[in-house]
């Protein structure tokens, strides 16, 4: 699987870690245990399909990027930096 980094280009999908759902992008805000916070560690889809994870490129520019990609096929769809889609301008 060739994943294109925003910034490096596209590269083998080994020079990334897969990092989990996008969700994680949206921490809860309350500090302390709370329902909020285990629904954000404990509670995940699994879905058959697109999906939009956090890919941490560590083999290169060390960038967290969020990756549209088929489950099923594994084909990527989207890459974009997640410091982009957090502040809108992705």
């Amino acid at each position: 699987m060739r994943i294109k980094c925003p910034l490096c280009g596209d590269r083998d999908s080994r020079e990334f870690t897969p990092m989990g759902h996008e969700t994680y992008m949206n921490r809860p805000d309350d500090e302390g245990w709370s329902p909020a916070w285990d629904n954000y560690l404990h509670l995940r889809d699994n879905p058959a399909g697109i999906t939009r994870e956090m890919w941490y490129h560590g083999a290169g520019c060390t960038s967290w990027l969020r990756v549209e990609r088929d489950t099923v096929t594994h084909d990527i769809l989207r890459v974009e930096l997640a410091a982009d889609v957090k502040r809108g301008t992705a």
